[in-house]
């Protein structure tokens, strides 16, 4: 597969002011890198230090305090890592979208999204001194998910 097979939207994004002014800037395409780390980083920490916890490790902190803390840092890591990685999709678009390891990445973006939306579906942890099963089940999959988004995400450059 090759950039143009990729569909008419991909090719409006790669010659869109976005990308280039990701290519052309002596700053842009550095600096959404840079955010992108970030954005994971803050993420794929606050979501293990919470998927830890949910999980049994340090039972001493109060789970609901430790979801209050680290959520809104994920969902913080994950707004900077989309829009910073939209910003990196968009330079170079064409070959990005049909590269095998940024398709997997998609592919398990949205399973991890599924899973958040099925743990906030089942889960309530405010009041709750251990989460039940399916918590635990979806605090499990998330340190499986989020990770392989991220060695997909390296994987880019290299396939």
């Amino acid at each position: 597969m090759h950039g143009a097979d990729a569909p008419a939207w991909v090719h409006w994004l790669e010659t869109s002011m976005l990308a280039a002014w990701a290519r052309q800037s002596s700053w842009g395409y550095a600096i959404a890198n840079v955010l992108h780390l970030l954005g994971m980083a803050t993420l794929l920490g606050s979501i293990l230090a919470l998927d830890l916890r949910i999980l049994g490790i340090r039972r001493a902190l109060p789970l609901s305090d430790t979801a209050g803390l680290l959520l809104p840092l994920a969902r913080c890591g994950f707004v900077l890592a989309a829009a910073s990685g939209t910003v990196l999709f968009a330079a170079d678009a064409t070959h990005v979208y049909v590269n095998p390891a940024f398709q997997v990445k998609v592919l398990l973006i949205g399973v991890a999204l599924l899973n958040v939306l099925a743990f906030h579906a089942t889960t309530r942890l405010a009041g709750r001194a251990e989460p039940g099963l399916c918590a635990r089940i979806s605090a499990g999959m998330s340190l499986l998910l989020w990770p392989a988004v991220i060695v997909c995400g390296r994987m880019i450059a290299y396939l």
